[in-house]
């Protein structure tokens, strides 16, 4: 049976991987920093700030949940979305810790 090639690394590798591919468009940031306005959003709405149609934003939603940095409900038409700030929390620290774990062991390359 094969196996993926990611499967060799750790699972927090994997984590940080995911949130930093989903933070990679700077569509997200912009829905990330319009739901840290509002603290709770409707789909609606976030068309109404951004440059882009209806079904786009949709689709950069549904990247930012899949790795767990928003949390939504469905509630008839209306979709709410809002920031999981556990997530958000936990990806901060572990980016920091690997920052200062590579600036500690590189510090004096070029």
């Amino acid at each position: 049976m094969a196996t993926h090639k990611k499967d060799e690394f750790s699972q927090k590798e994997q984590e940080m991987a995911a949130i930093s591919k989903a933070l990679s468009h700077p569509a997200r940031i912009a829905i990330l920093k319009a739901l840290a306005q509002k603290n709770e959003c409707i789909c609606g709405q976030l068309v109404e700030v951004l440059p882009l149609a209806q079904s786009t934003v949709s689709q950069h939603l549904k990247e930012l949940k899949s790795v767990g940095l928003i949390t939504g409900e469905t509630d008839g038409p209306r979709s709410c979305y809002c920031i999981n700030w556990k997530t958000l929390e936990k990806f901060l620290g572990d980016f920091n810790f690997l920052f200062e774990k590579l600036k500690s062991v590189n510090s004096k390359c070029c």
